[in-house]
């Protein structure tokens, strides 16, 4: 078989959701071919519209665009799915209550459902001004040298806490603008936030305590991400830069707790979670605290010395977890399943001229246009998709501008994970805002690129030293993402 045909059946697979036995699977070459970026910009490349493959949402676009379940699930599984969007919904509340599987919130926590910080399963965003909720944003608190919890307020802020007790303290930020210069003379500015803790309840935080602004990352296409084979993702690793483009890429390794070992990390901001069930127990645990079979402490992320806290009546009966397997089950498959969107105008003239500057800027050098999900991964409706979620899921020095100096797992002070750029154009439709970057201090596209330092230093003065109409063109193909 020519790689040409190799890749109309991997396409052909990726496009269309049919029944019955699989052509049999292209050959290293042959797979390498069709993964390999294109150097043709005159028209889209073949499915490349169907972001998530047959998973894809193909709907029209509108304020649901990411809430979509995967177009591949069967009858049964939808009904599933809409199980876990309920749980994924659902508000819990103190301990003890007459509702009986909603109790156990807290006693201190950032939200009181997952939807409260993935609005819309979209972006979170900054506070908005002094008097703004911080309830889509977390503050992560750390002391040195390995990014230890702050000993008396643990991993993070808790700005909220149940009736009888008292919240940590209330997240600040301040920003301090400093003015950017394009090439052609057009002027742009860029917000460098300082964050703080106001009215810390726990006594002075430690000295050396580290603050990392957090914002809620998008759900879509999460078990899509988490079927790539591990081995595809590594390859791409290049920690040494031996291949001296000035970008290098390493994997974060961490310890699932989903399956006991340890693994690539290729959720968060810093790649700190190795699957999609780590990630929710991670995230019912830490920010709703509420106790689970992979994060079993029922009093969440409460410190030794916050007593009263860990002392407080729970939601759980005895032996179990506020939310036990049944419950977290549909949510872990909810979250699997959110579909990412299909893209919008992909053949107009400038986004085809947009992409083209994308790839001549090397953003692909980190942000990976199309991956190959595993052909035997065991969720079938996300097997052997062709999918393009422009990430390569590695870390990457990013430079002074964007490091927060607080490690996690293998990732240093100054790295992140390249974060997945389908959906990007439809922030605005979805979350009605277009904050970027981790902790949203980017006003818009734009500015998110000026952001970048480090490894991606030469891609952001190519943004920079674009005239007007190119810089237009990039961000139009950004926005069909």
């Amino acid at each position: 078989m020519t790689p040409g045909g190799a890749a109309a059946v991997l396409l052909a697979l990726a496009a269309v959701a049919a029944p019955g036995p699989a052509p049999a699977a292209p050959g290293p070459e042959e797979r390498a071919a069709i993964l390999a970026p294109t150097g043709d910009f005159s028209a889209p490349e073949r499915w490349e519209t169907l972001s998530g493959g047959t998973a894809t949402n193909r709907g029209a676009p509108g304020r649901d665009s990411f809430s979509a379940p995967s177009a591949s699930l069967s009858f049964a599984e939808r009904a599933e799915f809409f199980v876990g969007d309920g749980l994924f919904r659902r508000a819990w509340i103190a301990a003890p209550a007459s509702t009986a599987g909603a109790d156990g919130l807290g006693p201190l926590y950032n939200a009181r459902a997952c939807q409260r910080c993935h609005l819309r399963d979209g972006r979170g965003h900054p506070p908005a001004g002094p008097g703004d909720s911080a309830v889509s944003m977390v503050l992560f608190l750390s002391v040195p040298p390995r990014g230890a919890p702050e000993p008396a307020y643990g991993a993070q802020l808790q700005d909220l806490a149940i009736p009888g007790h008292r919240a940590e303290g209330r997240l600040t930020v301040e920003y301090r603008e400093s003015p950017v210069a394009f090439a052609d003379g057009a002027a742009a500015s860029l917000r460098a936030p300082r964050y703080g803790v106001a009215g810390p309840r726990y006594g002075p935080l430690h000295p050396q305590t580290l603050f990392s602004a957090r914002v809620a990352p998008p759900m879509i296409g999460l078990g899509l991400l988490e079927a790539i084979d591990a081995a595809d993702i590594l390859a791409r690793a290049d920690p040494e830069d031996a291949d001296g483009d000035g970008v290098s890429g390493r994997a974060n390794r961490v310890r699932s707790a989903a399956e006991g070992r340890m693994m690539l990390g290729r959720f968060g901001w810093k790649a700190g979670r190795a699957t999609v069930a780590d990630q929710a127990a991670a995230a019912m645990a830490g920010d709703i605290g509420v106790s689970n079979p992979l994060a079993p402490a029922p009093w969440g992320d409460c410190t030794a010395a916050q007593t009263a806290c860990r002392a407080a009546p729970h939601g759980a009966p005895p032996g179990g977890f506020e939310a036990p397997a049944k419950a977290m089950a549909p949510i872990v498959f909810y979250s699997r399943h959110l579909a990412p969107p299909a893209r919008r105008g992909a053949g107009a003239p400038e986004v085809l001229r947009g992409k083209r500057l994308f790839y001549e800027a090397r953003c692909i050098a980190c942000h990976t246009p199309k991956h190959a999900t595993r052909r035997d991964w065991p969720v079938p409706g996300l097997a052997g998709q062709l999918i393009w979620p422009y990430t390569d899921l590695l870390l990457h020095d990013m430079g002074d501008g964007l490091a927060d100096g607080r490690p996690e797992g293998a990732a240093s002070g100054r790295e992140w994970r390249t974060p997945p750029l389908w959906g990007i154009g439809l922030t605005g439709t979805v979350n009605g805002h277009e904050y970027f970057l981790h902790d949203g201090r980017a006003r818009g596209l734009a500015e998110a690129i000026l952001w970048h330092g480090g490894e991606a230093e030469e891609s952001r003065e190519a943004f920079r030293a674009m005239p007007a109409a190119d810089r237009a063109a990039l961000l139009a193909f950004l926005g069909s993402l």
